[in-house]
């Protein structure tokens, strides 16, 4: 432990809480609509800023840092590419996003597939996102165990207390603010760790890459075409339906807001992936025996960096796990309070009372994901299927709305059910052949998509932008 290291982190820890105490103030956050989309008012680096640390987090500083270290650079290109092939899609649907905007993606699904279609996609949503949650209170809990003498468990509830904080407080405006001083953050420590490990440590790009055993310099590491497509498309498809990212370009001043602003983070997801897969590499070089996971972090807790930029570089680790943990628990709570509890449950909520129940659904996600990370690993284990199925599930419905106009309310619910179970039920077999779920189970959805709404039309079925367009967006009580 050092205490450069500590000191960095205390300060981070601090400041992050600056922002929710700041955000929290009641004239900042009055209604519903300030807490779920600040008020439509974010200026265009922080929602450039929030869109990159929602998706680029812990996957990517601690899983793409893994896929690095254990196959190297060029293999990490299938593994990161979902993000920047996703953001080109969502580039071209952002005016559309931003134009429908809806509180929730399954509200968004009701409009043109009815309600039944909303709540199987609720359900799907909410134990996804509580088993995102839960896996960043434990890799968070991680980091700070590096920094300081608290063991994991105990870094886990410092996590779970921040990140419940963070979006209790001021919903998507502190939560948005809290992501664009962490973008700050990872960013710089990274793009200054990069030249000083590849020069100073490994003796320069080229003694690196001679460096490099055969096996970590090719671009498939020894992996087939097929688990190389295995791991590019649960990014990729969770990233096209991923309802953290509607809700913030729906938050955008405007629909040119909205392009602009995914532009700005197709740029600079780049500035996070590059490095992530060059340090990642260059840490098997200098600690071969180290677990994959922790590959870039032990480069900045094991003495490679400077003590200011190695706090600085857990620090932002910590500050990615803690704003994409504060994201998915602010995004699943919108479920639990409009498509459960007004939806489903048929409660009238005013403005007022929709709030304190928005805020009451954070805490009981923080509670029960903490509750699947400590308690329960191998539930959490199973959690951690809900980004290969909601991607599955998800994803080719929501594309269909803008895509499709003849995709119907019969096939949307048979894709969405039937690819869920045979994503579970393949992993539970251990992957046979070696091949993800999602190799199956996304074909699967997307034909049975596509054969039972020709088979099971809806009537009366309307081009999309019309039935995007029919309902009004959320508005002001």
């Amino acid at each position: 432990m050092q205490t450069t290291h500590v000191l960095t982190l205390v300060l981070y820890l601090l400041l992050m809480v600056g922002i929710g105490i700041w955000f929290s103030r009641s004239k900042k956050v009055a209604t519903s609509d300030d807490y779920l989309f600040a008020g439509r008012s974010l200026p265009r680096p922080v929602m450039i800023g929030t869109l990159l640390v929602t998706w680029v987090g812990s996957g990517t500083i601690i899983g793409g840092g893994s896929f690095a270290y254990s196959y190297g650079p060029l293999a990490s290109i299938f593994f990161l590419a979902g993000t920047p092939v996703g953001i080109v899609v969502l580039y071209f649907l952002a005016r559309r996003i931003r134009r429908q905007t809806t509180y929730t993606v399954p509200e968004l699904l009701e409009r043109r597939y009815g309600v039944t279609v909303r709540m199987i996609a609720a359900v799907i949503t909410v134990l996804a996102y509580t088993g995102i949650t839960a896996y960043q209170f434990t890799g968070g809990g991680q980091i700070v165990s590096l920094i300081t003498t608290l063991s994991p468990e105990q870094g886990s509830i410092v996590v779970a207390v921040l990140v419940g904080f963070l979006a209790v407080g001021g919903g998507l405006k502190s939560v948005a603010w809290s992501d664009f001083i962490s973008a700050l953050i990872i960013v710089g420590s990274l793009l200054v760790a990069l030249p000083l490990v590849l020069q100073v440590e490994l003796g320069g790009l080229g003694q690196y890459w001679q460096d490099l055993p055969d096996d970590r310099s090719s671009l498939s590491s020894g992996l087939t075409p097929l688990q190389l497509l295995g791991y590019f498309l649960p990014l990729f498809l969770l990233l096209l339906a991923d309802q953290n990212i509607y809700q913030r370009l729906g938050a955008t001043r405007n629909e040119s807001e909205a392009r602009k602003s995914t532009g700005g983070f197709f740029l600079s997801s780049f500035l996070v992936t590059v490095p992530v897969a060059l340090l990642g590499s260059a840490a098997f070089l200098l600690m071969p025996d180290i677990a994959p996971d922790s590959a870039v972090l032990a480069l900045g807790s094991e003495g490679y960096l400077p003590a200011v930029l190695g706090g600085l570089l857990l620090a932002g680790a910590l500050a990615f796990i803690v704003t994409t943990g504060s994201s998915f628990l602010l995004s699943g709570a919108g479920n639990l309070t409009y498509d459960v509890t007004e939806r489903l449950f048929g409660v009238q909520l005013s403005d007022r009372k929709r709030l304190a129940v928005h805020r009451l659904s954070v805490l009981g996600i923080v509670t029960v994901a903490y509750v699947l990370g400590r308690f329960f690993p191998a539930v959490l284990e199973l959690q951690m299927y809900s980004y290969t199925v909601y991607g599955v599930a998800i994803a080719p419905p929501v594309l269909a709305i803008f895509l499709w106009k003849r995709a119907s309310k019969w096939g949307a619910m048979s894709a969405m059910v039937l690819s869920t179970v045979v994503t579970i039920v393949w992993e539970q077999l251990d992957q046979p052949y070696d091949l993800n779920a999602v190799l199956i189970s996304l074909p699967v959805s997307l034909v049975t998509l596509v054969l039972v709404s020709l088979a099971v039309p809806d009537r009366g079925t309307r081009p999309a932008d019309a039935a995007t367009d029919a309902a009004p967006a959320p508005t002001k009580e």
